[in-house]
């Protein structure tokens, strides 16, 4: 690195290209909770050294989480939603006080607690890569099509809320996705060749996670006006039960950008004061602030987008068309 570096000063390139080096989670020796994260002790004089030069340097520490392998650890659909930023009760940090309810967060902050107990809290935190596989072979759980995209999508959609993590909040994680294409010659089991997003061959998408644009034509020198679509609502479907509601409501306001006042006590959607409206509000909120992502709408299937408006009195559900 500090080789590179002199390089870089050489051509007078050292204040325009910054130097680091990726980590994988492994040299934490503690991740959980994520206010005790801590590198392992026989990495320590590295990482240390490593961390010195960064900060003098101003790079960014770089790290691989990947909440795909953390399930393979612990296979329950709870832990499943926690990895898939779905609907889910949370976990909450008791050195932090913080909530935690998805893994990605957790990853990164267990890193960012390593990072500031070294003594580096200025050296930032960058994402190189993650991503979800969406094939695997039998043994590796949670590899497909839909977990990919689900988690792709869920992840966009929580970097372009600006929430940031609970550690640093009101600000994304610089985050690149691995990959743009499958690595298709990749030895090990089948996850390591299905992380792409296109395929190498024919340059085919494996799976459409709202990244790509909807339409590549030529430019027409008189555009006809694009058709702005219905506005829509997330809602809860017809027979969830009010345990499932409460849990999805929990989870909604428990979000940074989800603004529940409304549904307080002297609101002016707190009537009628049942579990199952204030929910529908929550929900619909949650999915409108996060660019009405379709992974946001599902609540473990019990959630479903209509375009017929919930609104009533002087209570307005938000709803926008594109």
């Amino acid at each position: 690195m500090q080789n590179l570096r002199l390089a870089l000063a050489a051509k007078s390139l050292a204040g325009k290209i910054k130097v680091s080096t990726v980590h994988p989670m492994s040299v934490l020796a503690q991740s959980a909770p994520p206010s005790a994260g801590a590198f392992d002790p026989a990495h320590g004089n590295t990482l240390r050294g490593v961390l010195s030069f960064l900060e003098q340097t101003g790079g960014p520490f770089m790290i691989n989480p990947y909440p795909f392998f953390a399930y393979q650890s612990d296979p329950r659909p709870e832990t499943l939603a926690f990895c898939l930023f779905q609907p889910n009760q949370g976990r909450f940090d008791d050195g932090s006080k913080k909530t935690y309810t998805n893994m990605f967060d957790a990853q990164v902050d267990a890193v960012r607690s390593a990072v500031d107990r070294e003594g580096f809290t200025g050296v930032e935190i960058v994402v190189a890569e993650t991503g979800w596989p969406y094939n695997g072979d039998p043994s590796e759980a949670g590899a497909g099509v839909e977990n990919a995209r689900a988690y792709t999508s869920n992840l966009v959609a929580h970097l372009r809320s600006m929430v940031g993590t609970p550690l640093m909040p009101g600000k994304p994680v610089e985050t690149y996705l691995f990959a743009l294409y499958d690595e298709n010659l990749k030895p090990g089991p089948a996850s390591e060749r299905s992380f792409g997003l296109y395929r190498p061959g024919d340059l085919s998408m494996n799976y459409d996670a709202g990244l790509a644009k909807s339409s590549q034509g030529k430019t027409s020198p008189t555009p006809a006006p694009a058709r702005k679509k219905p506005a829509d609502w997330c809602m809860p479907k017809p027979g969830v039960t009010e345990q499932q509601l409460q849990g999805n409501l929990d989870y909604a306001c428990g979000q940074p950008p989800v603004d529940c006042a409304p549904i307080q006590p002297g609101g002016a959607c707190y009537n009628p004061n049942t579990v199952a409206s204030h929910a529908g509000y929550a929900m619909n909120l949650l999915y409108q602030v996060s660019g009405k992502n379709p992974g946001s709408c599902n609540y473990e299937q019990t959630a479903t987008v209509t375009t017929t408006d919930p609104s009533y009195g002087e209570c307005t559900y938000p709803g926008t068309g594109a």
